[in-house]
């Protein structure tokens, strides 16, 4: 019989396909391959650079080209000289190319490409930044996936202790040493149980679609790898000076990116209101009358603007500027900030694992101890199934904990720019 289900087996198994587990490094680098906001953000660097390759383009002469023809059924321009009259630009060609190239434009060609450039740095930090949120989300839905997946298996366990509960009691209560009630207390945590089986089971099943959809991937092939049986290593080594590490953060290098905009900005106000030189040349034909032409032609022109609005768009940009600059301090301590308190929620959730851990062991040998408690006569249905559902809740705690404190541990990473 064993044999038959066995070549069942091979035989649907090709049809079926089996789930690829993976570990969470995998679930990161596939989403920061095929998540929508990485491309989206992939493509915004993108723009950013034939920005800054447009603003190149300020420093290159612009030409232009014209031309055309012409044919009258009559001349335009007719002059009578005595007898005869002269007829002119009855038809004819013309064409022209001009170059113009600016000197000088009040620095508003270069600051321009100095904010072409720094654009293209901002948007490299906020992609940084993105791929950061990217993998803290995954880290959130692969860790949620590895609870639900614990819990199933505690839950699993206690079914399995309580059908045991109940085939010894249903033998105990036929014999007439356990009461009913006894039976009917272990069937209706049984139910319970069942219940909260079929709840987790659908919750891990949306979690895993949340994550397959992140990374990419088909949702019903996702499984990711577990391993709750040694406890984490103190993170100690993790701490680091945060005033140190702070303009290492994409966050604060953001804030020093927004002061270098607001102050090129300032500048950009500024050479509205200079003086532009500028030089062109170019070449013209034309046969309209008569004999073609050719001209080389060159000129210098300076345009000196005048505005009563000088004045106070200038000193607008300069608020800005200190706007940016107030904003940059005021980050960088909330930053720091930030830090602290991502440390010191790593280290509770530490704490939390530990204690967790501990609380099985106690949970378990309390169960063992109810388990004798009951078979001699000494405690009550009540006292064994309260002491199963410690037992269940302490293991549910502790892959709760061992969750959270990876999750801290990647909040506090990235914090402090890692």
């Amino acid at each position: 019989m064993n044999m038959k289900y066995l070549l069942i087996s091979l035989i649907l198994l090709p049809l079926t396909g089996t789930a690829q587990t993976y570990t969470l490094e995998e679930c990161c680098r596939l989403a920061l391959e095929q998540n929508a906001k990485i491309k989206t953000a992939t493509n915004d660097r993108s723009v950013a650079v034939m920005e800054k390759k447009e603003a190149f383009t300020n420093f290159l002469p612009s030409v232009s080209l014209m031309g055309g023809a012409m044919k009258a059924d009559d001349a335009m321009l007719q002059m009578a000289m005595g007898d005869q009259t002269m007829k002119l630009m009855d038809g004819g060609m013309y064409g022209s190319v001009m170059a113009s190239l600016p000197i000088y434009a009040g620095g508003k060609i270069l600051n321009g490409h100095k904010l072409a450039e720094l654009g293209v740095e901002i948007s490299e930090l906020q992609l940084h930044q993105t791929q950061n949120e990217v993998k803290l989300t995954v880290a959130r839905y692969y860790w949620q996936i590895v609870v639900l997946t614990e819990r199933l298996r505690t839950l699993e366990s206690v079914r399995e202790l309580l059908d045991n509960m109940n085939r010894d009691v249903n033998h105990a209560v036929e014999a007439g040493i356990r009461k009913r009630n006894d039976l009917l207390q272990v069937q209706l945590r049984k139910n319970d149980t069942q219940s909260a089986f079929i709840d987790v089971e659908k919750n891990l099943e949306v979690c895993k679609m949340l994550l397959a959809q992140y990374m990419g991937v088909e949702s019903d092939k996702v499984e990711v790898a577990i391993s709750l049986d040694t406890a984490p290593v103190s993170p100690d080594a993790l701490f680091v000076n945060h005033t140190d590490v702070l303009e290492t953060t994409p966050e604060y290098r953001l804030l020093q990116k927004n002061v270098d905009a607001a102050r090129l900005q300032k500048r950009m106000a500024l050479g509205e209101y200079l003086p532009t030189v500028s030089v062109s040349g170019g070449y013209m034909y034309q046969d309209f009358m008569g004999p073609s032409q050719n001209s080389f032609i060159g000129m210098v022109s300076v345009s000196v603007p005048i505005s009563w609005k000088a004045p106070y768009s200038v000193k607008k940009q300069k608020y800005r500027y200190r706007n940016a600059v107030t904003k940059l301090n005021d980050g960088g301590e909330q930053l720091i900030i930030r830090m602290q308190k991502t440390q010191n929620d790593l280290q509770s959730a530490y704490q939390q694992v530990l204690i967790a851990q501990k609380s099985i062991d106690q949970a378990a040998e309390n169960l063992r101890l109810n388990e004798n408690y009951y078979k001699a006569g000494t405690s009550s249905m009540s006292d064994l199934l309260d002491a199963e559902m410690l037992f269940k809740q302490s293991k549910d705690k502790y892959a709760e904990s061992y969750a959270n404190y990876e999750i801290k541990k990647t909040e506090y990473l990235q914090a402090t720019g890692r």
